[in-house]
């Protein structure tokens, strides 16, 4: 089955699609990649996602708006996926859709809010579309994240030692062997954030590291960022911008004096990377594949190879896996198994009291076509 999965993460620069050729092969997944394009949002929209984001407060009406053109935008990043990488024979899409909202109080996720109107997409593809993943995997008492532990659980399944996935997006989350996942904290969140505030909105992210690379860490702003209690919570667990956002950001520098711009991108690089390592470490991890657009700021996967010594660490790109098409690949896995009737999730990973299918599925031009459902779910996931 070739399945286009959609990604926009929680940086919201771009909605990338990767295609996936995928078939089942006794207890393994094979997938063979069919390539990546990415699309980034027009500056209108953005600016307005943006403004809804927490901190924000929107009207439902600006909601409603977002909703059908995020959905629009995905549809023709989906159109142009099929047409280039498929050759128009797509079967299926897998939309994410973008986060605007994670519902998470003490520990606990009571609700999540994707926008992205998979009506559109259907429409403009022709295709089946599972979209709306993560809540039932709440509703089923888990966090409804990190999904993608149970691809990396799949894929790095018989690799020697204890390999450890890392996502360094927005928000930075890792997968253990024993299926132990969660977000670490921020990735590029608070750093993205610093560049746009510094800036007065002229830089969207600290490219290639530069402004880290100019500054110093400022000690007392490092102290006071730790001291986030979310840092001490116990796995699973799951945050987002609802925490991590310039008003966090904001709170910690009250009372430092005015710190130059490199100095507090500097400072959050290194807090990035020290609440990952720590992470790693507690996993008792032998080796680290990253993956995420985290994994093109040397200066941040410089630091957090420093942290980890005697800990390899490599990207995904090195086992064959694109690291900017990671996830967009995984959500890929999710919607096939979706449509195959079988389970989404690792209940070690997300805290859930069973797997539970994932996402609902708006049907295409011909109504709706599943294959024959399927009993077991693959236990590997290899790419060929």
């Amino acid at each position: 089955m070739r399945v286009i999965g959609l990604m926009s993460g929680t940086s919201y620069d771009a909605i990338d699609a990767a295609a996936a050729d995928l078939r089942l092969d006794g207890d393994r997944l094979v997938l063979r990649p069919l390539g990546m394009v990415s699309e980034a949002y027009d500056v209108e929209l953005r600016e307005a996602l943006a403004a809804a984001l927490p901190p924000g407060k929107v009207p439902l009406a600006e909601v409603c708006q977002l909703d059908t053109r995020i959905g629009r935008a995905f549809a023709a990043t989906a159109v142009r996926a099929d047409r280039e990488l498929c050759s128009s024979r797509a079967e299926l899409v897998a939309s994410h859709g973008q986060t605007v909202y994670h519902w998470a109080e003490g520990g606990r996720v009571h609700g999540t809010l994707q926008l992205g109107q998979p009506a559109w997409i259907a429409e403009a593809t022709g295709l089946p579309v599972v979209a709306d993943f993560r809540p039932r995997d709440i509703a089923a008492g888990g966090q409804g994240a990190p999904l993608v532990s149970l691809v990396d659980l799949m894929w790095l399944r018989g690799r020697p030692g204890t390999p450890v996935a890392l996502n360094l997006g927005g928000i930075a989350n890792l997968t253990a062997p024993d299926g132990t996942a969660f977000d670490t904290g921020p990735g590029c969140a608070l750093i993205d954030a610093a560049a746009r505030g510094f800036s007065g909105g002229r830089l969207g992210y600290d490219a290639e590291g530069a402004l880290a690379a100019r500054g110093e860490v400022h000690r007392p702003l490092l102290e006071r960022l730790l001291a986030e209690p979310y840092y001490a919570l116990p796995a699973p667990k799951t945050t987002g911008k609802e925490l991590f956002h310039l008003g966090h950001l904001r709170a910690a520098l009250a009372g430092l004096g005015t710190l130059p711009a490199e100095d507090v991108v500097a400072t959050l690089t290194f807090l990035t990377a020290r609440t990952v390592a720590d992470a790693v470490r507690a996993a008792g991890a032998t080796e680290v594949i990253a993956s995420g657009g985290g994994t093109r700021n040397p200066v941040l996967m410089r630091t957090l190879g420093e942290l980890l010594t005697g800990v390899a660490l490599r990207t995904s790109d090195a086992l064959g896996l694109p690291s900017a098409a990671k996830e967009s690949y995984a959500f890929a896995v999710l919607g096939f198994l979706t449509a195959h009737g079988l389970p989404g999730t690792d209940p070690v990973s997300t805290g859930a009291r069973h797997a539970r299918v994932l996402g609902s599925i708006t049907p295409g031009q011909d109504g709706l076509r599943l294959p024959p459902p399927v009993r077991e779910r693959p236990v590997r996931l290899v790419l060929e």
